[in-house]
């Protein structure tokens, strides 16, 4: 019997009834988040509340355990081939830039398309140039992470990321290591990639941005999903307690 071919997801990645725990601290509780292909998420919410976790889950550098995470289709198991079939659909930006501090940009970027896409050192270098132009540092490729201000190196970060050609990016609060000067230069990379149709999850507390790009806002609080929907009625008419006072406290500073 032949199989079936299955039709193509709308949805880039889907968690249904994730959750998870450090030890006996339920970190995540029964979290169900759908995000379409190019759609935008941004999920806020207090220290502590989960965010970074959830992220964390999707590409496997946390395990949940319960419920179900697909990625373009494909569930996340304990599998290998699983993981790395997810990984190399998924980029993802930290909030420290963890760049190898011993290469050149040119290297760190090029090192993934080599290893793990089989290119040629020349295609590889093709490839980082062109998206060191996207990221406007192309003239930083001969020099080392400790050379560039924090800006720069984030978005070494996110061109690293761009040359595996990820189909979804994660973004851990991209911003939060970095100078004040320096944030604008990271988020107006994250609006353009936004804007050019990546789909995106971004932890963050930027709220300009979020305003400015989020198509779904996800607000979290001791590891629950207590508010999610649109941006204008997010901002505009916040339904929880919860998430009144965040957004109060947030949107003064």
């Amino acid at each position: 019997m032949s199989a079936q071919i299955q039709p193509r997801s709308t949805r880039a990645i889907e968690l249904k009834g994730v959750n998870k725990w450090f030890g006996t601290f339920h970190v995540l509780k029964n979290i169900n988040l759908s995000v379409g292909l190019g759609e935008k998420v941004v999920i806020c919410g207090p220290s502590g509340s989960g965010k970074s976790t959830v992220v964390r889950c999707i590409n496997r550098l946390e395990e949940h355990q319960e419920g179900t995470i697909r990625v373009e289709g494909v569930e996340l198991t304990n599998d290998p081939k699983s993981v790395a079939a997810i990984r190399s659909e998924v980029g993802m930006v930290f909030q420290q830039f963890n760049l190898f501090p011993h290469l050149t940009v040119l290297e760190n970027l090029t090192l993934g398309p080599i290893k793990a896409r089989g290119m040629t050192r020349s295609e590889a270098e093709a490839r980082a140039m062109h998206y060191l132009e996207r990221v406007h540092i192309p003239d930083q490729a001969r020099k080392r992470p400790s050379q560039l201000s924090g800006g720069q190196q984030q978005r070494v970060a996110i061109a690293r990321s761009l040359c595996m050609e990820p189909k979804v990016l994660l973004f851990d609060e991209p911003t939060s290591a970095l100078d004040p000067e320096m944030i604008s230069e990271v988020l107006d990379v994250m609006v353009t990639l936004a804007e050019e149709g990546m789909t995106m999850v971004v932890v963050t507390h930027e709220m300009g941005f979020a305003r400015k790009v989020a198509d779904q806002m996800v607000f979290m609080d001791a590891g629950e999903i207590v508010e999610q929907g649109p941006p204008e009625e997010f901002f505009g008419a916040p339904r929880s307690p919860r998430c009144q006072k965040f957004l109060s406290q947030i949107l003064q500073h």
